[in-house]
């Protein structure tokens, strides 16, 4: 068995066993690709009652380099608005790509991409949304995202 699906079966069964509040695996029935759910657990009324549904995409490269992770959209979900998500679900958050450290784990990645929902207040795509999604490449992952906005 590869190193990288005995780390990720360590983490399955711990999201299973110990999940964050709001957080939950959905379908990870192999070590490529996962679907996490979140739920922002505060009274945010951007999020309140909504399910938001995330991609996790690993290669034999994990956990040294970062899974892809994106929103997508399941049997009527939508896309979370928030200034770093595009609405074709790609994340524009450092932990995702130069920021990533091999002591991430999806459960974190996860935490820290409720968090940012959670401490959002502007019901609003990037300003650059409907340029970047006409010419993205399909993996996010393929995107140079530039990081100067902390506050949301």
């Amino acid at each position: 068995m590869p190193g990288y699906t005995k780390r990720l079966g360590r983490e399955l069964s711990d999201l299973k066993t110990n999940p964050a509040v709001g957080i939950s695996v959905f379908q990870a029935d192999d070590f490529r690709i996962w679907l996490i759910d979140i739920q922002v657990m505060d009274d945010n009324p951007l999020y309140v009652g909504k399910t938001f549904r995330l991609q996790f995409r690993f290669t034999p490269t994990y956990p040294i380099e970062a899974p892809e992770v994106q929103f997508i959209r399941s049997l009527g979900g939508e896309i979370p608005m928030h200034p770093h998500i595009y609405s074709n679900g790609h994340i524009c958050l450092d932990v995702l790509g130069s920021g990533w450290s091999p002591i991430q784990t999806v459960g974190s990645v996860s935490m820290s991409i409720q968090s940012m929902l959670a401490g959002n207040d502007r019901n609003e795509r990037p300003p650059d949304d409907a340029r970047y999604v006409a010419s993205a490449p399909i993996s996010p992952k393929q995107t140079r995202f530039v990081y100067h906005d902390d506050n949301v």
